[in-house]
Parts: C-alpha cells; structure tokens; sequence
C-alpha cells in the first residue's frame, strides 16, 4: 500500500466575494495527471479552502508552489481593482 501525504491550506478573504471570486479563478482547470498532485478548492464563509494530496512530497511541494504563485496573483488582482461589486440576487 502506498502512502499517500496530504496538506490543507485556509485562505481568509474579508467578504465571501472575494473567497468565491478566488475559488471560481483557482478552480477552472483540474490539475495535470502527470503532475501527480490532486487538490481540491471550497469555500466556507469568507474561507477559501485547499486540500492538496500526493504520493510523492516533491510532487505536493512543486503542486503547492505553483497553487500559492497563482493564489499570489489572484490576491493582488484583487487588491489592484478594489472590492469586487455584490452579485445582484435574481
């Protein structure tokens, strides 16, 4: 049986928006088969959440560095345009 080693990671945002607003960006393409690392996005409140699985830890590590650059990029997105406006309810 082989191990399998995992990571979770909690993103605060401060509005539920702008937590969306990363998981709709972070979440768009599924990870590469050959990477070897599967992560998986919520939301719970204001909270983006990330649990990150592999069986080899250079595969978590370089999957995790590659996830915390592109979250790096969404954040300061975010940061540059203000807060993101209400969705307007149907």
């Amino acid at each position: 049986m082989t191990d399998i080693l995992s990571a979770d990671l909690q993103v605060p945002f401060s509005t539920k928006r702008e937590a969306e607003i990363a998981y709709g960006t972070l979440s768009v393409d599924p990870e590469p088969k050959r990477g070897g690392c599967k992560k998986t996005l919520s939301v719970k409140e204001t909270v983006l959440h990330v649990h990150f699985e592999s069986k080899e830890a250079r595969s978590l590590r370089v999957g995790m560095n590659s996830f915390l650059d592109h979250l790096n990029l969404v954040i300061q997105t975010i940061e540059q345009f203000g807060p993101p406006l209400p969705v307007d309810s149907p």
